[in-house]
């Protein structure tokens, strides 16, 4: 069975995820290591290093530590910061990202994670090929700088929405090419992404056409996990909106497909899909137990 799991908030500390997770009889957890919408880096004086990262505090990490390490959780998985952007054309930004994406590799290493996902990058100036090229080129820094680190960083599919890469497979194929050290990285399939760019997921023919496409173009082997989420817009919107399972266009079939499938019975599959229902109640629940109701069931009507 896959291992299911939910992101959860680190409000109140970074250990208070675990406690929650555990709470919901979680298989797996995702966590940001900090806000995802505030940069964790500052300008500096120094012009060899003009961007500086705060680590975070010792305590905080023994005791995320010792927290995850008393639980049953598996692969516990961070998301990097949504203010990242490594196929940025501006070179400060570029600048800031590269330094902001290493310490979130510091602080995911620390805290003993096995996954760190992130959404590949926009280039806005419109080059598609221009912004891959500068994915790699910081990935290969990167990969200097985080040298025999354990946690493995996943390109997450996207929706698409903008000049956002990642919405095509042969985006996250390029990259994973160009890099000198391709080991190093995974995929993250969102099934609300795929689904707004184009992918369908269901009846059944068609969702094994768009996993043969990602193996053809990337290869199941680098398939580590998925964001299990419906999607309030419909097929091939390119706007990235979840929805509860079974909720949004995708409906219950395509998790009944993904959640039966052997070939990835034994991996992570996280929802980020709203927390609370129209009437303020908790819906994490809710999800996975429609999830885990699927767990051998016949077609979905």
């Amino acid at each position: 069975m896959p291992l299911f799991g939910a992101h959860m908030s680190i409000a109140g500390g970074l250990s208070k995820a675990i406690d929650a997770a555990t709470t919901l009889e979680l298989e797996t957890v995702q966590i940001f290591t900090h806000s995802p919408s505030q940069w964790s880096v500052q300008p500096t004086t120094d012009p060899k290093k003009p961007w500086a990262a705060k680590a975070l505090a010792d305590d905080a990490v023994s005791a995320f530590r010792t927290a995850l390490a008393a639980s049953s959780l598996q692969c516990a998985t961070a998301h990097d910061s949504y203010l990242i952007n490594l196929a940025s054309p501006d070179e400060t930004l570029y600048q800031r990202s590269l330094t902001a994406f290493t310490a979130e590799m510091h602080r995911a290493e620390a805290l003993g994670l096995a996954y760190l996902v992130m959404h590949p990058g926009t280039p806005t100036d419109g080059d598609e090929k221009a912004g891959i090229k500068r994915i790699v080129r910081a990935f290969d820094k990167i990969h200097k700088a985080c040298a025999k680190f354990k946690v493995m960083v996943l390109l997450e599919t996207t929706a698409g929405q903008g000049m956002t890469l990642g919405h095509r497979f042969e985006h996250l194929a390029a990259i994973l090419d160009g890099v000198k050290d391709p080991d190093q990285l995974g995929v993250c399939l969102d099934t609300c992404h795929v689904f707004a760019a184009g992918y369908p997921l269901a009846p059944s023919d068609d969702y094994e056409k768009t996993f043969k496409n990602f193996d053809v173009s990337i290869g199941l082997d680098k398939l580590k996990l998925f964001h299990v989420n419906d999607s309030k817009k419909p097929f091939g919107s390119r706007v990235d909106r979840h929805e509860w399972i079974g909720h949004g266009h995708l409906g219950l079939e395509p998790f009944r497909l993904l959640v039966n499938d052997m070939r990835f019975a034994k991996l992570p599959m996280i929802l980020e899909t709203p927390k609370e229902g129209p009437n303020g109640e908790a819906m994490d629940p809710v999800n996975l137990r429609t999830l885990r109701e699927l767990i051998g069931k016949k077609k979905s009507a």
